[in-house]
């Protein structure tokens, strides 16, 4: 699937796992597994706990997405 064809949405990492993997809360209260996207682990962008960040999302497997970008603040 083509990164133009995943809905964005924003969320807060609350939990960090091995392997990449993330546990975000999203602003409308739903909680998700992501991983990093290949820009971030190219440029080796960190991501921790408390982060915002911006998430694709596949319409057909809600419950998994991919952290496209990490927000400043």
């Amino acid at each position: 699937m083509a990164k133009d064809d995943l809905a964005n949405l924003e969320g807060t990492v609350t939990e960090a796992r091995g392997g990449g993997h993330f546990v975000v809360r999203l602003e409308n209260g739903h909680t998700l597994t992501a991983k990093l996207g290949g820009a971030m682990r190219r440029f080796r962008i960190r991501v921790i706990s408390g982060d915002r960040v911006t998430i694709g999302v596949s319409p057909y497997d809600p419950t998994h997405g991919l952290i496209l970008y990490r927000h400043k603040n």
